[in-house]
């Protein structure tokens, strides 16, 4: 086990619970963060390692919105414990929301890696949304949402949503990015638009993280699962954080500030990436 790696698990750690909930695109950064310090470790391992340690990131969501999505609690007219009407229903567009993603995702997962994981790509999705961002949010200056809290959520929204979040297989887009863009147009507001992006990532992430094990296995050295268990817990420790940072900001601020960002990160990733291909 050495220690540096464990530093650089720590830094890959931090950089997912950072970006994972900001509509930045964690996997751009991920990315372009390991071409940068690179793990020691075998590809195979990497990949199953980026994606695990967002469970990390999930277990923050759970934390945070617990009660909002245990669909079980005290009925206040009959004093029983049983599911709660509110909590199932936003279960189920939860679960619809997901299923095109799902579906898309499980049938090209091999051909998004093959072709799309680069920096060229990354890059230019960053710059791509990050315009998104801004006009959006210019449009919506003067507008009134249709849907300013998850109960006036509708199922048939959902499933738009959904579909946006299939957006997010292409790196540097975003999934939070794409959903809160594709909530925001379909006319919901910052807040709840952020919440059940929240939401959708907890099986999306989950059935990501699965798919991935079981595809690759299990036979890590024990080394390795301390790194992968090492980057979870970093994860959701900075998630925590980040997840209640984003709810306060938007309360205030408009996603603006995040497309600026995209856009220079963007620029600087473009350059940095036909630097880099005359280099070689």
């Amino acid at each position: 086990m050495s220690f540096v790696e464990m530093l650089k698990v720590i830094v890959l750690g931090m950089v997912e619970g950072f970006t994972e909930w900001l509509p930045i695109s964690s996997t751009g950064h991920m990315i372009l963060v390991n071409d940068i310090i690179k793990l020691q470790q075998p590809d195979d391992f990497y990949e199953v390692f980026e994606v695990v340690i967002q469970l990390g990131a999930i277990m923050a969501v759970v934390l945070r919105f617990f009660y909002q999505l245990w669909p079980f609690g005290r009925n206040r007219r009959t004093g029983k414990t049983g599911l709660i009407p509110s909590r199932v229903s936003l279960w189920i567009m939860i679960i619809a929301a997901c299923l095109p993603a799902a579906v898309i995702g499980f049938l090209l997962d091999d051909l998004l890696n093959t072709y799309l994981y680069n920096g060229f790509v990354v890059a230019l999705m960053l710059i791509l949304y990050g315009v998104f961002f801004i006009w959006i949010e210019r449009r919506n200056e003067h507008t009134e949402f249709r849907i300013n809290t998850l109960r006036e959520m509708d199922l048939r929204t959902a499933v738009y949503i959904g579909l946006f979040q299939c957006l997010a297989m292409i790196p540097g887009t975003s999934r939070s990015g794409a959903t809160i863009l594709g909530a925001m147009l379909v006319g919901v507001a910052r807040t709840p638009a952020a919440e059940f992006s929240f939401f959708l990532s907890v099986p999306v992430m989950f059935g990501a993280s699965l798919l991935k094990l079981v595809k690759h296995g299990l036979g890590f050295s024990g080394s390795q699962w301390f790194y992968m268990i090492l980057g979870m817990v970093v994860a959701f420790l900075v998630s925590v954080y980040c997840i209640n940072f984003l709810m306060r900001y938007i309360r205030k601020h408009s996603f603006a500030i995040f497309g600026y960002y995209r856009i220079v990160l963007g620029g600087i990733v473009l350059i940095w990436y036909i630097v880099s291909a005359l280099v070689r």
